[in-house]
């Protein structure tokens, strides 16, 4: 349809401009991969042991990680062992006997680190806990197939 430019015209305009819809997609992608990269950026760099044999943790509680560092985080943020025993005394009087820990730990981390995160956790009264790992497939098993969409 072309438009007049002069003159009494009584059409109605029935297109829809998408130029602003198209910058505003553009802007809000944008902003994601900003975003998108500053949470990547974030994340606690752990290598994790590789393991052919492990389950899920269906119910997690607390995810505490010790990075090749030594350095322990509580969900992502950095804590002492004391903030530990206070965030553990508080999630116990919260859940009960319900709290489960999912522990992770870099591979290069000494056994005592690990062994001494395990020993703070039972002191106060926690009993459940899992490690994470990088599942891997046992010998002469097949390879999982990856479902695409």
């Amino acid at each position: 349809m072309a438009a007049h430019l002069g003159g009494d015209s009584d059409e109605l305009m029935s297109e829809i401009n998408v130029t602003p819809f198209v910058d505003i997609v553009l802007v809000v992608l944008i902003i994601f991969m900003v975003t998108a990269t500053a949470i990547v950026r974030q994340a606690i760099e752990v290598k994790l042991p590789d393991a052919a044999t492990g389950s899920t943790a269906e119910d997690t509680s607390l995810a505490i990680t010790i990075d090749a560092k030594k350095a322990w985080y509580l969900d992502g943020e950095p804590v002492t062992a004391g903030d530990l025993r206070v965030a553990l005394r508080a999630a116990r009087a919260d859940k009960g006997d319900d709290v489960v820990c999912l522990l992770a730990a870099d591979h290069a981390v000494p056994h005592g680190e690990m062994v001494r995160l395990i020993d703070v956790i039972k002191q106060e009264g926690v009993a459940k806990f899992a490690i994470n790992i990088d599942p891997v497939p046992l010998p002469g098993d097949a390879p999982r197939s990856v479902a695409t969409p």
